[in-house]
């Protein structure tokens, strides 16, 4: 009796799962486009989570301190100048009542979610360091893009994680813990 040999695996040439992301990231611009032009329409509001270590994201060096691996902002009551552009965005927010410019490229965006119809994105970062160890034998690790729940409270309190409050600050944006987002 004669065995076969195994079959590699099939390397995915195409990159179906960096398509996705791009058309997914696509659906992030277009919302925030439409947020620019008309505003935020009905209860939709946006908590936008993204690498701020990448160099094209552009936040003053106390928000970088401050967050020097990833952020989240929340879009909803306080924001200004809001520019969607091809490949990011910038928007005017407040950190303690201190005005901030941020600019974030689509690539660096993490994340997207919209509590108010349950929607959300999480975006892998092919990219990052590490990365290349979900890749076995050229096989990428699976979906580039796995929907979002709403962020529920954590323990993050009690491990010392600054948890923003439930409501924006008066003259403030809302900046959240990511462990709201990760999944348990």
């Amino acid at each position: 009796m004669t065995t076969t040999p195994p079959t590699p695996p099939v390397q995915d040439f195409i990159r179906y799962d960096l398509l996705t992301q791009k058309a997914l990231r696509g659906v992030v611009h277009d919302v925030l486009a439409r947020v620019a032009r008309e505003g935020a329409p009905g209860d939709h509001h946006f908590y936008i989570s993204f690498r701020t270590t990448d160099p094209d994201v552009r936040l003053s060096q106390r928000l970088r301190a401050e967050y020097p691996a990833e952020m989240t902002i929340v879009l909803q009551h306080q924001f200004w100048d809001l520019n969607v552009r091809e490949d990011g965005f910038e928007v005017g927010l407040s950190f303690r009542n201190i005005p901030e410019k941020l600019s974030v490229p689509f690539a660096s965006v993490t994340g997207f979610f919209d509590p108010s119809v349950q929607f959300g994105l999480k975006f892998d970062n092919p990219d990052a360091p590490g990365a290349a160890d979900d890749d076995v034998d050229g096989e990428t690790s699976g979906a580039a893009v796995e929907p979002l729940r709403q962020p529920e409270p954590s323990g993050a309190e009690e491990q010392g994680a600054e948890v923003a409050p439930a409501s924006a600050p008066e003259g403030g944006a809302e900046v959240v813990s990511l462990d709201k987002f990760r999944k348990k």
